[in-house]
């Protein structure tokens, strides 16, 4: 059971693009309020001589650095899904907890909890038989199944990269303060589509002009820290036509870990899509992440061991 559905890093990677960061320039702060006492401290104003379309592909480009360092990484990961109606109100919300390793180069979750209660014996067995068996699956797959698996994993990663590598292009740039984030200085930057940019490749064509963002960037480690996104308009993409409507935001968060890697702490989506001839979703996901671990080793055939 591979971590297809929510993978923390394509998260990043992919939906960061896709749901590229950010809602309108004036939803970006807050309310405007009549100033309380003592008053908060102000950003500081952005320096003149920063290059704001650098910092994103600099940010981009160190990214996949992350992708890297994250296979090393052991972590918790709770995934909380809220079903809307169509006025918004709660329908119903499910919750599932996993612990998430790497194996075989991918990641895997190992479900524990559902609705945050321990998975019953059974359901605990069938978890352990899924895990049992895409290991039994990669270790005897024989080598050309192995070098057709990483070539097509390969493929992919040039995709995003291809795909992440117009973010930079694609969008007028305006620095907007610095700010703190967690107590380190960051660069507020938000981003509109520009509307002479020619997408080179696909998923860029058909996603790219429908959003625009807001992204805050760690001054020191050249590290994407936050992001928001909203959609502006609706947008099309995929063999089965997914459609994400207008008003389809995420909200991203990374941490510094070991002082080496930046990895996601949250995510919130708000997801208003359709698959053509298929269903609706309206739902609002949060995403946790935390107890990072590093391993000294990546794991192949089973548990690694921590690095002390």
């Amino acid at each position: 059971m591979t971590n297809r559905k929510f993978n923390c890093r394509n998260l990043s990677l992919v939906f960061t693009a896709i749901v590229l960061l950010a809602s309108p320039a004036s939803s970006f702060g807050q309310a405007k309020k009549k100033p309380t006492v003592p008053v908060p401290p102000q950003p500081a104003a952005a320096p003149a001589t920063v290059d704001p379309k650098e910092l994103v592909r600099r940010a981009s480009e160190n990214e996949f650095q992350n992708e890297k360092l994250q296979k090393y990484y052991t972590y918790v990961q709770r995934e909380e899904t809220r079903k809307l109606d169509s006025e918004g109100r709660v329908k119903s919300t499910e919750s599932e907890t996993s612990d998430v390793m790497v194996l075989y180069g991918e990641g895997v979750n190992r479900v524990i909890a559902r609705d945050d209660r321990p998975l019953s014996p059974e359901d605990s067995a069938k978890v352990e038989a899924k895990i049992d068996k895409f290991m039994r699956e990669r270790k005897n797959e024989t080598p050309d199944e192995k070098q057709k698996r990483l070539a097509e994993q390969e493929k992919d990663r040039q995709k995003e990269r291809a795909y992440v590598s117009e973010i930079s292009e694609a969008y007028n740039f305006h620095l907007d303060s610095i700010e703190k984030v967690n107590g380190r200085d960051t660069y507020a930057i938000s981003a509109e589509p520009r509307p002479d940019y020619h997408a080179q490749t696909r998923a860029a064509r058909a996603l790219l002009p429908a959003f625009h963002f807001k992204v805050w960037i760690d001054k020191a480690d050249c590290q994407w820290v936050k992001l928001d996104a909203e959609a502006l308009d609706n947008a099309s993409y995929g063999l089965f036509l997914l459609r994400l409507h207008k008003g389809t935001r995420a909200h991203l968060e990374q941490v510094r870990v070991n002082d080496e890697v930046w990895l996601p702490a949250k995510v919130n989506l708000k997801v208003d899509a359709r698959v053509v001839l298929f269903k609706s979703y309206l739902e609002e996901i949060d995403i946790n992440y935390k107890d990072y671990k590093k391993f000294r080793t990546e794991v192949a055939m089973g548990p690694a061991v921590p690095a002390n």
